[in-house]
């Protein structure tokens, strides 16, 4: 219980957070099951009784426990956690099973990402559209795995951000997170001009204010991608199929 992953260093309530949290995801403490009395954490962690109830204040705000009088603190359902904090991410993804991971990732994305690409076309604003822009060129642009990787994160962030719509917003500021291990596997390989002109795609319909031509423009775009994990990863990643023409 409550082991330490990969050695942080950050300060002491982030590190007793990180490795509460890290406990409560993998499943040490179940849901509906309290976590040792606050004095007995500072004993097996070696810390102060503020910094214990620092960490419990924080991992309360990001949903995973809940303290209540004379019933101590308990873990809460997962479906009540915040699931979009980066740490609540972080410790997902280091628990996680890769294939399972990038299953659920394409089924978000591919439910998401057209319809944020059709808004982005409806209101994008000119420094909507230059970000997008950045992205795309950033990727014709890059010398490195680790360059192509960045810039097509800011690419997928900025369409998001472009649909003027907040409630979109959260998905394009976890991806920093989720979308960089499926993009490192993918980056090398034989596909990527073809995935250029489908970014590139995207970006003239947005640009153009093609609502329509963008939405399946991002459909292709999300399929291939789920291809060539395939062929990586030998495993099937569920995105939309483009309508086959009558």
């Amino acid at each position: 219980m409550f082991q330490t992953s990969n050695a942080l260093r950050r300060s002491v309530h982030s590190q007793v957070t990180d490795r509460v949290g890290s406990s409560i995801v993998r499943g040490e403490i179940g849901v509906g099951e309290t976590l040792p009395p606050e004095i007995r954490i500072c004993e097996m962690m070696d810390v102060s009784r503020t910094v214990v109830r620092e960490a419990i204040r924080t991992l309360t705000g990001k949903g995973l426990i809940e303290s209540r009088p004379k019933s101590g603190t308990r873990v809460r359902p997962p479906e009540q956690w915040n699931q979009l904090d980066p740490d609540v991410l972080r410790w997902h993804l280091e628990t996680a099973e890769i294939d399972r991971y990038l299953a659920k990732l394409f089924q978000l994305r591919a439910a998401v990402e057209p319809a944020a690409a059709a808004l982005a076309a409806t209101h994008a604003e000119e420094v909507d559209v230059a970000r997008i822009r950045a992205g795309c060129d950033g990727m014709d642009a890059a010398e490195s795995n680790e360059e192509f990787v960045a810039a097509d994160i800011t690419f997928h962030q900025a369409i998001y951000f472009a649909t003027r719509n907040e409630f979109f917003w959260p998905i394009a500021q976890m991806f920093e997170i989720t979308l960089r291990q499926s993009f490192t596997i993918a980056a090398p390989g034989s596909h990527r001009p073809r995935a250029l002109r489908e970014h590139r795609a995207v970006l003239d319909a947005i640009a153009a204010g093609d609502a329509e031509t963008a939405r399946t423009a991002t459909v292709v775009l999300l399929t291939n991608s789920a291809d060539d994990l395939v062929r990586i990863r030998g495993r099937e990643f569920e995105t939309p199929r483009p309508a086959k023409r009558r």
